[in-house]
């Protein structure tokens, strides 16, 4: 099963990742993880990549879908694949469809986790860790005993500045600008299927299981 999952930061997506790829006995696939592989590797896309990075530049389109294209052909893709944090534009997406149709496959689903923005912003930017020993908090959900120490050594808790509220905010708003066209891209084709993504675990997961029986 080839699948593409969509969340917005702080909608649990590594966790229903990682449930996706128990479940099929499918590999994860981040780009991110796949572009520091292949420059620690110094495979050709690698070096390329590394090059431009040094630089400060951004990888191109090119070399990213090299790489995704290179990794879905190695041995543990045969029987599906979880695409993470890939497509991030339609013409990536068109280039993807491309690269899968060359090889008789294409993309069955795009799971898109759904929560409410208010409710991200709560859960990120309630996240509070430990400045000393690195232990992590959130201040509704997994409290502190004692209001700003680590219960663990007594040193203060902090925010990591992506965590603050504005941050966030402005990272929901990149997210739904850049994920907007491609749902409505993969729901022309009948492939969206979106999931709400509040609640415990296990029902998200069960809702996740229901759209993927289709």
């Amino acid at each position: 099963m080839n699948i593409i999952l969509f969340g917005p930061p702080g909608a649990g997506k590594g966790t229903q990742a990682e449930f996706l790829v128990q479940k099929f006995r499918i590999p994860q696939i981040s780009t991110g993880d796949m572009l520091r592989a292949a420059v620690k590797a110094e495979t050709p896309l690698g070096l390329k990549a590394k090059e431009i990075m040094i630089k400060g530049g951004l990888v191109s389109d090119d070399i990213v879908l090299g790489l995704v294209a290179e990794r879905i052909k190695q041995d543990d893709c045969k029987t599906g694949f979880v695409l993470d944090g890939f497509p991030r534009t339609i013409p990536q997406a068109e280039a993807l469809d491309k690269i899968l149709k060359e090889t008789g496959r294409s993309i069955e689903h795009v799971v898109s986790l759904e929560v409410e923005k208010e409710e991200i912003v709560k859960r990120l930017s309630g996240r509070r860790s430990c400045s000393s020993c690195g232990k992590g908090y959130h201040v509704l959900y997994s409290p502190a005993a004692k209001d700003g120490i680590c219960d663990i050594c007594g040193a203060l808790l902090v925010q990591r500045d992506d965590d603050r509220e504005e941050t966030v905010r402005n990272r929901l708003e990149v997210y739904e600008n850049q994920t907007s066209p491609l749902k409505s891209y993969y729901e022309s084709k009948q492939l969206l299927r979106p999931v709400l993504g509040m609640g415990t675990i296990a029902e998200i997961q069960f809702r996740i299981s229901s759209v993927l029986v289709r």
